[in-house]
């Protein structure tokens, strides 16, 4: 029998830099919902990745942010939590951006934990000299001895195999942590109610999609059919988002149900009947007994 190896690794890095678009491109499978905009993943989400002898959990997280209220709280906490009883960072940049403070900020919490790190440049396709990316790499490297830097491109999934090939190196002899079948630690429901708010952050305006929610009240297989019904119910701050995200004639609600439906059954692989509803619950962001309820607790 092989010798089994195992590693636990938590991406970090600001918004926006591609943490979830490398977590979906290492897996070959979407886990983590992406959008343009800031604080799309709430959750750390483990990614499993496991090839024959050889098993890496992939941590993603929320990128950092500014506590302003109980439900950045949460995120601040997950991050932290990913933080721990881990083997290696994955640091995340984008091609071409200045150093900035919040990067100062993941550096000293690499450093404060005293492990490896792997840096990762990506969005490269959207540098045409590939030769630019040399002072960026410099700059962040003469601030921390990375183990490797790998550029990739998520979008196009560029650079996937020399990123994995890397990170196999530091795998240690351990047993798997999860079934070789499984690609990640959290339910179907889950999953669903994340597919809907990532329909949402895509249809929407700026401000509204940040402050909604998304519950899947239940979801079951009915009796002799491959149908599944699925019953959400998406949370507001405003009427004046409800309004928005319902849309004129119901426009928009049915747009992102079109369109949640399709991701979902694509992951379910069954025909899915899937009803949604809007509810105005005002300050839920910092209500903890709500905030438990949507999966949220402090």
């Amino acid at each position: 029998m092989k010798e089994t190896k195992s590693l636990f690794a938590t991406i970090v890095g600001r918004p926006n830099v591609g943490k979830s678009s490398l977590l979906n491109m290492i897996l070959n499978q979407k886990v983590s919902i992406v959008s343009h905009k800031p604080q799309t993943t709430r959750n750390k989400i483990a990614g499993i990745f496991t090839d024959e002898n050889m098993q890496i959990v992939f941590l993603d997280t929320p990128g950092f942010l500014k506590v302003r209220s109980n439900l950045d709280k949460y995120m601040a906490k997950e991050i932290d939590e990913a933080c721990f009883g881990i083997d290696l960072f994955i640091h995340v940049i984008e091609a071409g951006k200045k150093f900035s403070d919040a990067d100062k900020n993941i550096m000293e919490k690499i450093k404060s934990r005293n492990l490896p790190a792997v840096l990762v440049i990506n969005k490269i396709d959207l540098v045409n000299n590939k030769e630019e990316l040399m002072p960026q790499i410099s700059e962040y490297c003469n601030l921390f001895n990375y183990e490797c830097v790998v550029p990739v491109s998520c979008k196009k999934s560029d650079g996937r195999d020399i990123f994995l090939n890397e990170i196999k190196k530091l795998a240690k002899p351990s047993v798997f942590f999860y079934p070789s079948d499984e690609i990640t630690d959290k339910s179907e429901r889950f999953l669903v109610s994340e597919i809907i708010r990532e329909k949402m952050l895509r249809c929407l305006d700026e401000e509204v999609p940040h402050g909604t929610a998304v519950y899947v009240e239940s979801m079951k297989k009915r009796e002799n059919s491959d149908l599944i019904d699925i019953f959400a119910t998406i949370y507001c701050d405003r009427d004046s988002h409800k309004s928005i995200i319902i849309g004129k004639n119901g426009d928009m609600i049915k747009k992102i149900g079109i369109d949640s439906r399709t991701d979902i059954q694509n992951m379910l692989g069954n025909k899915v009947n899937l009803k949604i509803w809007v509810k105005v619950k005002e300050g839920w962001k910092d209500k903890l007994n709500m905030l438990k309820s949507l999966g949220y607790s402090i």
